[in-house]
């Protein structure tokens, strides 16, 4: 085995422990078909109802102005789709859907595809080696997963191949933080925190775990992407995280933007 194997079969143990840990996933069929909306087994409640409201915006908000453009079912690509719940939503739309993760777990990850009542294509692979032909997607979504990546660069190179010209990318759900010192601070408070509940720091792909605004800046300017910004409203206790962190001296929270980019020509 290849210490790239050997990191990625240590990282994927370390996660199935850690997201059953949490509670994430369930027996009931029915609890993956009710998210985001509901959590059924009360574990994560919190985390879905804002979840839930990043996904009602992008709807709203991205996906139906998509929509109005084509006029046709769009092809997409759900980066990092988990159980599938986003796929399943997508595909409830009437949208071409494929779902893409390395993580094939029976509770949290691809596995689950088949517990849906509609069929899920359902790939298991990496981000930076994307198993399909060039240029047959309309939309790449990262489903709270682009941070999952090692080099953003090589990752959103592999999706630019993959999208028609006329394609776009969305990032949901991934930590935006203004500077990168924020973003590593938070990483290291975050193994500490599974250093002492777990035993382990839970890093062994290196992943690189949040985005900024100067390595977004750099994205622009590197692969030519155009970015749209999207602020979701998450409520007032989410919108006073700011003010609390510099009461506290603590670092400044991330924001959960959605990113829309579309590839120049």
């Amino acid at each position: 085995m290849t210490s790239a194997s050997q990191s990625r079969k240590c990282f994927l143990d370390q996660y199935r422990q850690v997201r059953h840990a949490e509670g994430r996933g369930s027996q009931d069929p029915d609890y993956y078909c009710a998210l985001p909306y509901k959590d059924l087994t009360g574990q994560n409640s919190a985390m879905w109802a804002m979840r839930a409201r990043s996904y009602r915006y992008f709807e709203s908000r991205i996906l139906s102005q998509l929509e109005c453009l084509d006029r046709r079912p769009l092809n997409i690509l759900d980066l990092g789709a988990g159980h599938c719940w986003m796929s399943y939503r997508l595909l409830l739309r009437g949208h071409d859907v494929t779902a893409l993760d390395i993580f094939a777990d029976h509770l949290d990850g691809l596995a689950v595809a088949r517990r849906y009542p509609i069929a899920i294509p359902a790939v298991e692979a990496e981000f930076d080696s994307l198993p399909f032909d060039s240029g047959v997607f309309d939309l790449a979504i990262f489903n709270a997963s682009l941070h999952y990546s090692t080099n953003y660069s090589h990752t959103l190179g592999q999706v630019s191949r993959c999208l028609r010209p006329s394609g776009h990318i969305v990032v949901l759900d991934s930590p935006v933080y203004r500077r990168p010192e924020h973003g590593r601070r938070m990483v290291e408070q975050r193994k500490e925190a599974y250093r002492q509940r777990y035993g382990f720091a839970s890093d062994a792909m290196g992943s690189i775990e949040f985005l900024d605004e100067e390595t977004l800046e750099f994205l622009a300017r590197d692969l030519g992407i155009n970015w749209r910004v999207y602020r979701p409203w998450y409520g007032w206790r989410w919108y006073v995280r700011p003010f609390a962190a510099t009461l506290k001296r603590d670092r400044p929270p991330s924001r959960f933007w959605i990113l829309v980019g579309k590839f120049k020509p």
